[in-house]
């Protein structure tokens, strides 16, 4: 344990316009946690009634969000205790994250002082992407 797990390291947000479902929400920003050193492994993960009240939702999308986590081998529920992180998803460790967003974030200031609006920003982007795919498969 990190030290941390009595604190409370996560604060989920639901947004009612999205087309991603709330507990499929909750996965994610768990998820994005963990990639970003957010949260750690032996982090307490809040209570479905603290979740609830803060996000109106309903108990039962809480458990379903974490009965997905616990699926995943991302987290263990104890008896009594709460919900605990288990382990990282997939991939680079958390600083790698931190270092990439960082420069995402001086990137889209940029774009944004050439005048790019989300939409074009999120074309350029796609374009990106799919131009490195088609050159690994080539």
């Amino acid at each position: 344990m990190n030290g941390r797990s009595g604190d409370q390291v996560i604060s989920f947000r639901v947004d009612g316009r999205s087309v991603a479902p709330p507990y499929l929400q909750i996965v994610q920003q768990v998820k994005q946690a963990l990639r970003m050193g957010v949260l750690d492994v032996g982090d307490k993960l809040p209570t479905v009634r603290e979740v609830v009240a803060a996000t109106a939702i309903n108990p039962n999308t809480v458990l379903k969000a974490y009965r997905d986590l616990e699926r995943d081998g991302l987290v263990e529920a104890r008896a009594g205790h709460g919900t605990f992180v288990r382990h990282r998803p997939p991939g680079p460790p958390p600083g790698t994250h931190s270092r990439l967003g960082r420069s995402l974030a001086r990137w889209v200031a940029e774009a944004r002082a050439a005048g790019l609006d989300d939409e074009s920003m999120e074309s350029l982007l796609r374009v990106a992407l799919r131009a490195e795919t088609e050159e690994e498969i080539a």
